[in-house]
């Protein structure tokens, strides 16, 4: 009970530090609770639906992913330049003409919340809240920043569908192009080497055997015309006469000469030319030339001087039959060497055919998948168009906030008086743990050994304890003004309290923290 009354009598010798420090942080928080802004929020509900076809008949060719989307959306949204344009519309910061863009793009960025609530198995919904001290402003950006989220995603997916079929359009227009050029080159190279491709090798191969056939008898035909030419030069040399044509009548000395010159020629078969037998058929035989030759001269004489002998006809005859034989030989070993360097650069002109149209066969396949999926795009891009496809939907619209979120004055003002208490307190309890002073018989007798007879405390004048009390509620007063005010014109003339005290968190590092809680 001693020590109560001691502690007592202790806390009330430093009343006057407990006042100070109290009144001066309850002083704090009551002003900050009266001069803090209310702040309101307005917030807004969005649904992310699915398409409106069925996938199987009909997909959209913009694959991008509900959070994928959103997160490009807020990303967009919260760029430097839209923020400071949201802000310059609708005069966010007029009353505070001290903000850099920089303060501004921060602060935008702290107060516009995009909650987005992806569920497993369940619709994406998306929560768009703004918090300012002007309700109508706050009304005014969060209906902004749905239209502008609204008519984001319907520029991002048309922007991407369009894309998607600008792309193919081009793609089927240039593998048009090179389509176009490969046939072009393909049939240019088909009609130059149109007697060397592989299609008709066998037909040459079989017209060479041909012609080689045919070269081999014209060869033959020309020995035997070439032997005939020598045999009739030689009969007309030996014996002056020739064998008559087919068709031609000969005369009685014509058949004896050829059956005379038949005899000698047996005769020389057995005989020598000595023998009489060989010379007198030799003499008959030179006899019946003399005559022929006198009936072959008067026939010509009566029918026309520059007639040709039967020996210069059948040797004309058989000149133009070589000539003509060497013609036909020269036009076949021509069209053979034609052949047979057409089949030799077959193989080459094959290969080179292959690879054209294996290429014109690969670009005709890339050619007409475009052409496929160009269709596919052209009906992704009429379901975007026509907003067929995914699509982000206002659920419930932002209202006009009535009453303000922040700050809780109440309970602003109590933490205030209520840490002055305590920190009153502590400053109480430090001040006696540093006071090494005597002030009580318990302390004589365990410090100085000595047991006193008796203790006489201090006793005020009522003239000291009134100065004593006025001086300390001046002090009271001097703080709770001086605070005040002191904020008050902070707020008023330097910075808002709200900034200011978001400027000392983030310098202090304690933003996090904050954050969190």
């Amino acid at each position: 009970m001693t020590s109560m009354k001691f502690y007592f009598s202790i806390f009330l010798r430093r009343l006057p530090y407990f006042l100070v420090v109290a009144v001066l942080v309850a002083a704090l928080g009551v002003t900050l609770s009266v001069i803090l802004p209310a702040k309101y929020r307005a917030e807004a509900l969005l649904l992310v639906e699915s398409e409106q076809i069925p996938g199987d008949l009909a997909e959209s060719t913009v694959q991008t992913g509900t959070g994928e989307q959103l997160q490009i959306i807020q990303q967009q949204l919260m760029t430097r330049a839209n923020l400071i344009d949201l802000a310059n519309r609708f005069g966010l910061y007029r009353d505070r003409p001290g903000l850099d863009a920089t303060e501004i793009v921060d602060d935008l960025r702290k107060r516009i919340v995009f909650d987005v609530e992806q569920p497993r198995g369940a619709a994406v919904t998306l929560h768009v809240s703004f918090a300012s001290g002007d309700p109508n402003q706050v009304l005014q950006v969060v209906n902004e920043v749905v239209t502008q989220i609204l008519r984001k995603n319907v520029e991002l997916r048309t922007g991407r569908a369009n894309a998607t079929l600008a792309f193919f359009q081009q793609e089927v227009e240039r593998l048009g192009n090179e389509l176009d050029r490969q046939s072009a080159k393909l049939l240019a190279f088909q009609t130059e080497n149109q007697d060397s491709l592989p299609d008709s090798l066998d037909y040459r191969r079989n017209r060479l055997s041909m012609l080689q056939e045919r070269l081999l008898q014209l060869q033959r035909e020309q020995a035997a015309q070439n032997d005939r030419r020598a045999r009739l030069i030689k009969l007309y040399e030996t014996t002056g006469r020739i064998e008559a044509p087919a068709g031609v009548e000969l005369t009685q000395e014509q058949r004896q000469l050829q059956e005379v010159q038949a005899q000698l020629d047996q005769a020389l078969l057995v005989y020598s030319p000595q023998n009489p037998t060989v010379k007198l058929l030799q003499a008959r035989v030179e006899a019946l030339k003399k005559v022929v030759a006198q009936q072959v001269a008067a026939a010509g004489n009566g029918s026309d001087a520059d007639a040709l002998s039967p020996y210069e006809v059948q040797l004309a005859q058989i000149d133009g039959e070589l000539s003509y034989l060497g013609d036909q030989m020269s036009q076949v070993e021509s069209e053979i060497e034609q052949l047979r360097a057409s089949i030799e650069a077959t193989p080459g002109n094959a290969a080179r055919l292959a690879e054209m149209q294996r290429e014109n066969a690969i670009t005709q396949g890339q050619y007409n998948v475009a052409v496929q999926r160009l269709a596919q795009a052209q009906t992704g891009e009429r379901i975007e168009a026509l907003s067929k496809g995914q699509r982000i939907t206002v659920v419930e619209q932002a209202v006009l906030p009535t009453e303000p979120y922040s700050p809780n004055r109440k309970l602003l003002a109590a933490g205030g008086v209520g840490a002055g208490m305590v920190l009153g307190g502590l400053v109480v309890v430090l001040l006696e743990l540093m006071n090494q002073a005597i002030r009580r018989p318990a302390d004589i007798v365990s410090k100085l050994g000595i047991t006193p007879i008796a203790t006489l405390p201090y006793v005020r004048t009522r003239y000291e304890t009134w100065r004593r009390r006025g001086i300390v509620a001046a002090v009271c007063c001097a703080v709770i003004l001086g605070v005040s005010g002191g904020l008050y014109a902070v707020h008023t003339y330097y910075l808002p309290m709200d900034l200011l005290l978001e400027r000392i968190i983030k310098k202090a590092g304690l933003g996090p923290f904050f954050e969190q809680l």
